[in-house]
């Protein structure tokens, strides 16, 4: 049986067999209980941090629309103002350049990624794969963003064509989180995800994530509209906010203010009843661990959006409410990495 082997396990297997000792042993303990080289080891934990630093641009990306920073670099991209190094001071063009410095370097992540993969793990690899979707879609981030600067869907705009674009950009955010966080559950030793012929319990996990994944995406586009709402339509109470959203004639952004916590409100209780049953169904350890988290961050983002709600939707509680969401976007995507995971070999088949 062929499976997916690191480029460094593919040696002169006679040699490393046959060899002295010393060799012997060398060679056994350059791999750890998971069967992961050194490189390999040094791989995941880059892979993770990536994902991490993702996060990190995500809510920087939050911060830029919150604030209605996005237009400070004027309608210039990818120079700043036609320079490439801004000189003026107002605030709004350094958040806005920071961000896209900081979108600059999880390009070069990708990169590095995608580079460290190709040379240490053997064609057709799983990581490879993972490694080549992630740098895909952080180019993908970036034509996006830029697409929203060149055609000013920026600062004060409430055009339709900005939502659409809005919840594309959301959309296309957790798919390159997705992509990450599965190449660096695989570089972590995960097995490879096997989604045609299940059966019994397996069929019936396939098809929970079948559902709460496309839920997610759903809650999330939506998120990212009402949230662009409250950024567009700021209210000095919240009698004031309810009474926006319902007046006759009220823009869809704040429409979606009212539909997006309904939205939310029922895919995390989904979720939560969902975990418990996956956990029944796939009792790993790794499964045990990822549902339990994704099912708290989700009772978190209930009581986040809350609290949005309550205080009128301040900034520093958007990126919160935002970050919860893509951590259980991630919890999830790692869940089903898992729970999904093809059965392990058995000896005879090594």
């Amino acid at each position: 049986m062929v499976r997916d082997v690191p480029a460094s396990a593919h040696g002169d297997a006679t040699a490393s067999t046959l060899g002295d000792p010393a060799s012997m042993t060398r060679e056994a303990g350059a791999r750890n209980a998971a069967g992961t080289t050194a490189p390999e080891v040094r791989f995941a934990r880059f892979a993770w941090v990536l994902l991490g630093y993702e996060v990190l641009v995500v809510a920087w990306g939050a911060y830029v629309r919150a604030t209605g920073s996005g237009a400070g670099c004027g309608r210039h991209w990818p120079t700043c103002n036609g320079e490439i190094l801004p000189r003026a001071a107002r605030v709004a063009t350094m958040i806005e350049f920071s961000h896209r410095l900081s979108s600059a370097g999880a390009l070069v992540g990708a990169l590095v990624l995608l580079v460290w993969a190709l040379r240490i793990y053997p064609r057709g690899h799983r990581v490879r794969r993972g490694a080549g979707l992630t740098t895909a879609l952080v180019l993908a981030e970036a034509l996006i963003g830029a697409g929203l600067v060149l055609f000013e869907l920026v600062a004060h705009d409430a055009s339709l064509k900005r939502g659409l674009t809005v919840s594309l950009h959301l959309i296309n955010t957790f798919f390159l989180l997705a992509s990450t966080a599965i190449t660096a559950w695989w570089a972590s030793g995960g097995r490879a995800m096997q989604l045609r012929g299940r059966r019994g319990a397996a069929s019936a996990v396939l098809i929970v994530f079948g559902v709460l994944l496309p839920a997610m995406l759903v809650v999330g586009a939506s998120g990212a509209v009402a949230a662009l709402g409250d950024t567009l339509f700021p209210v000095p109470t919240l009698a004031a906010g309810i009474a926006q959203d319902f007046a006759a004639g009220s823009h869809l952004f704040l429409r979606l203010r009212v539909i997006h916590p309904m939205i939310a409100m029922t895919t995390a209780g989904a979720i939560v009843l969902s975990m418990g049953l996956v956990r029944s169904l796939r009792p790993a350890r790794a499964v045990r661990i990822f549902s339990q988290v994704a099912a708290s961050l989700a009772v978190a983002q209930v009581a986040a959006g809350i609290g949005d709600v309550l205080t009128r939707a301040p900034v520093p509680m958007q990126l919160v409410h935002l970050v919860l969401a893509d951590l259980v976007w991630i919890g999830l995507v790692l869940t089903a990495a898992a729970a999904l995971a093809e059965p392990a070999e058995s000896p005879s088949a090594e």
